[in-house]
């Protein structure tokens, strides 16, 4: 009897999975070159800083001035720039040191990156995906992730595992409490490309609006993401953990109850609304237990149903639909 539970369970999981509609992508080529810039970086000669950088400017033509002046912050003079690169790649030694044995090859995240880049393709054409993915490291409390004109740069120094010592400095973890660098783990990697993409296709410009707005333009992004990442598990893409999505799943009247009996869905101010729809390590108005950034989860459930009710919408549709309208139709009643 045991044998056959386990076997329903193990069909009901794959079922489950399965149910979703994956569209075919394996004819899709969206090849990336990765660029390991931390390693040329922290490897030149600290006694020749100028004829090393010159090499990487040849190297990198592009990349280096973003990384010199934006990502690192240095002052745009000769002089300030050898200084502060000699006291950089000194005081981040350990930090690169640490990399290279969480990313000793970059081949598992490059797939996971380029078959989300096949997706995204396939929902969005015309959107010119990176040719290139450059590692890099950073300040800790800088850039994780960014677009640059050279491709998608992916800051190392922001996933090396959640225990990662430098995470728990006094400063660092002020910039970073825990239900922060709880997803500073390698995992996050592609998740976070997709993401990126996501926002530079379509920047949420719902701050200063009703909370309902807020939590339907949040969904919006869960579900482009869910679509080109359908392969991922959710907690990944939530930022929940499986507890706090399964206490979602098991919750979803109630805490769509709390939203209207309180009269929040068409609060706008800031200090009332923000907690459902910033990160945070939980939401105690409903419960301890209950994740921060809750209103990505409300959002979610009703987009799906949007799009249940639209099969012919596409997601370029789903973005230029206003979410009030999107609200509306949904008729949303968990």
């Amino acid at each position: 009897m045991k044998k056959l539970f386990i076997i329903i369970i193990v069909i009901s999981f794959f079922s489950c999975k399965n149910s979703k509609k994956i569209p075919d992508v394996s004819h899709i080529q969206t090849p990336v070159t990765v660029q390991r810039f931390e390693q040329d970086f922290f490897t030149i000669d600290t006694n020749h800083v100028s004829a090393s950088l010159d090499a990487l400017q040849k190297k990198y033509p592009q990349f280096l001035n973003d990384y010199l002046y934006n990502i690192l912050g240095s002052t745009p003079q000769p002089d300030s720039v050898v200084q502060y690169i000699k006291m950089f790649t000194t005081a981040f030694q350990s930090v690169y040191k640490t990399s290279q044995k969480q990313f000793p090859s970059f081949k598992k995240y490059q797939q996971q990156i380029e078959q989300g880049f096949q997706f995204i393709h396939y929902y969005f054409p015309q959107y010119p995906l990176p040719k290139n993915i450059i590692t890099f490291i950073g300040p800790l409390d800088g850039t994780a992730n960014a677009l640059t004109s050279s491709g998608m740069a992916v800051g190392l120094h922001a996933y090396l595992g959640k225990d990662f010592e430098g995470y728990h400095t006094e400063y660092i973890s002020q910039v970073y409490p825990a239900y922060k660098s709880k997803k500073f783990e390698p995992e996050y990697v592609a998740v976070n490309c997709v993401k990126n993409i996501i926002e530079d296709m379509y920047p949420d410009k719902s701050v200063g609006r009703p909370l309902i707005e807020r939590m339907v333009e949040a969904g919006k992004r869960m579900y482009a993401l869910d679509a080109c990442m359908p392969y991922t598990d959710d907690t990944l893409k939530t930022g929940y953990t499986a507890k706090q999505l399964q206490a979602c799943m098991d919750n979803e009247k109630n805490i769509w109850a709390f939203f209207a009996d309180n009269n929040l869905l068409y609060e706008s101010e800031p200090s009332l609304i923000s907690i459902y729809v910033t990160e945070g390590p939980s939401t105690p108005e409903l419960s301890n237990e209950a994740p921060g950034f809750i209103g990505l989860f409300t959002g979610w459930q009703i987009v799906k149903k949007w799009m249940a009710k639209n099969d012919k919408k596409t997601l370029t549709d789903l973005f230029k639909t206003p979410a009030q309208q999107i609200f509306n139709e949904a008729k949303y009643k968990p």
